[in-house]
């Protein structure tokens, strides 16, 4: 063995497996309903699984349809060690949309929950239209065959030779076209996923609720990570307040990761009553209103706000505490942890760009666009180099959010670049009229969007949910904004109801705007 052999093993995720199976190998890995695999049998699982694929995937990736649970869980491990990319899909998506992300990543084989079995029989009935065969593999039900396959394969575990290599594919949300394959690879997984270790204080003794869906970002690299700190992954079939609340006091939940929409349905829940131990969440997708971390300090649930994209692992940027702000009073400790943070201890150099692409003044005030690199973003675009050339046109990644950078070093979102509303020649940051809206002690959520408007261009608009048994007129909601913010940010339509969401309770603002655009046509004079 050479000098170099000996110093050097390629990064990759699923050696934490290897670890834990050794350290741990007794202790609870998994709960997933009646079910409970210890760290030696989730190791046993994912080598057989990985047995099983190598003949059916041929080098292809390998797709999963299903949600939190041992199965998925089991892929993130059994899926690299056979060889080939892992690609976890959307269970949300529609037959069409799926069958072209299965398509654009050539994968050969489908996993899917027996109760998924329709979905993925259409995705497999559009792509043989195409003269693409998949294998199905359903998991669970009368007749499975996933178990079977396990049991009848021999424990297989395919080397990891290049840490730059492809670990797995994520596709974006595809809203403004069709959805890119960002591409993961080890290295980058393996890093955040100590990250995440990290900043979440995760340890043996934790239990990691499965509130976040798997397929997205790989669970933002807590797939690994929970297992890297040899703590219990809870599996959570369906978001559902009520069983979130028993399943974080029977099993002991520890941690657990959600979007602040998910997050104030709990806090807002009739079970919602303060925890007996610590309960550490981390949460992203949109700032937490001062009114929400309010309210999950009283319940004893200590937040991390965290930000990143699809494109960057899941979070690489933190909003890392410090103890001296604990003497702060609440609204200035809720104003802090509101920002997104600093980049995490993985994370290369964060950056606020102007259109130049010099840095934003530590200001506080001057407007810029994030900007990231390290080993935490992506590898790129799955066979769109210009797309990836687009991204990150100077080798830094662009993130289309825009920010200022506080002196402590600490960015604060203000907007996406598509979000900001630009009213008579004004910039709206919608983030900032949606904090103030979410003070009023009668709003459960709400977000704020342009609308056209013949006069100023276009004009904020809030789409509101009102808490349960409270009423206000649209009227009281423009005056509060009004009393707090300068006048013209101030909704000129407020609409109240159910606010569209994504799997992961990310609002849909896109859907809010087509909206609008669409009761403006209706409006117009003919």
């Amino acid at each position: 063995m050479s000098t170099a052999e000996m110093s050097y093993e390629p990064l990759t995720p699923v050696s934490f497996l290897r670890r834990a199976a050794v350290v741990y190998g007794d202790r609870l890995a998994v709960v997933d309903g009646d079910q409970r695999f210890t760290y030696a049998e989730l190791q046993e699982r994912a080598h057989r699984l990985a047995g099983a694929l190598v003949p059916l995937a041929e080098g292809r990736p390998v797709a999963v349809l299903a949600p939190n649970t041992h199965v998925m869980l089991e892929a993130h491990y059994g899926v690299p060690l056979a060889g080939v990319p892992l690609l976890a899909l959307n269970l949300r998506l529609s037959a069409g949309e799926l069958a072209y992300i299965v398509d654009h990543a050539e994968a050969g084989v489908l996993v899917h929950d027996a109760e998924l079995g329709d979905l993925a029989r259409a995705v497999a009935n559009e792509l043989a239209a195409r003269g693409r065969p998949l294998h199905l593999v359903a998991a669970g039900g009368p007749d499975d065959a996933y178990e079977a396959l396990l049991a009848g394969a021999p424990p297989t575990a395919v080397p990891v030779t290049d840490e730059r290599g492809l670990l797995s594919l994520n596709y974006t949300s595809g809203t403004t076209g069709k959805p890119k394959g960002v591409m993961y690879h080890h290295r980058g997984a393996y890093l955040q996923a100590l990250a995440m270790v990290m900043h979440t204080r995760m340890d043996v003794s934790s239990a990691f609720l499965w509130t976040l869906p798997m397929f997205h970002c790989n669970g933002w690299c807590f797939t690994w990570a929970v297992t890297a700190a040899g703590a219990t992954h809870v599996c959570l079939r369906r978001v559902e307040p009520a069983e979130i609340w028993r399943l974080a006091r029977e099993a002991g939940v520890t941690h657990f990761n959600a979007a602040p929409t998910v997050l104030i349905s709990l806090a807002n829940h009739p079970d919602a009553a303060p925890f007996d131990h610590p309960v550490r969440v981390a949460t992203g997708g949109a700032p937490p209103s001062p009114a929400l971390l309010s309210r999950l300090d009283a319940l004893g649930v200590e937040v991390t706000h965290l930000y990143g994209l699809t494109e960057t692992f899941g979070p690489a940027v933190v909003c890392d505490w410090r103890p001296e702000w604990d003497a702060l009073d609440a609204p200035a400790r809720a104003r802090l942890k509101a920002r997104q943070g600093v980049g995490n201890v993985v994370s290369g150099e964060l950056r606020v760009i102007g259109r130049d692409g010099a840095d934003v003044p530590a200001d506080a005030t001057t407007i810029g666009e994030v900007a990231l690199r390290g080993n935490n973003v992506m590898a790129g675009y799955l066979k769109d180099p210009e797309a990836t050339r687009a991204a990150a046109p100077d080798g830094w990644f662009r993130t289309g959010d825009l920010a200022v950078l506080h002196p402590d070093g600490y960015v604060e979102l203000r907007d996406r670049a598509k979000d900001v509303i630009i009213s008579g020649g004004e910039n709206i940051a919608s983030v900032e009229v949606e904090q103030v809206i979410a003070e009023h002690p009668a709003v459960l959520e709400v977000a704020v969007v342009g609308v056209p408007d013949d006069h100023w261009g276009e004009v904020p608009a809030a789409y509101v949910t009102l808490r349960p048994g409270h009423e206000v007129a649209p009227e009281e909601i423009t005056e509060w904004v009004r009393g707090r913010l300068a006048r013209f940010k101030a909704p000129k339509r407020v609409v109240f109801g159910e606010l569209p969401k994504t799997s992961t309770g990310k609002i849909q603002k896109f859907v809010l705007r087509d909206q609008a655009r669409e009761q403006a046509r209706e409006q117009a004079p003919s």
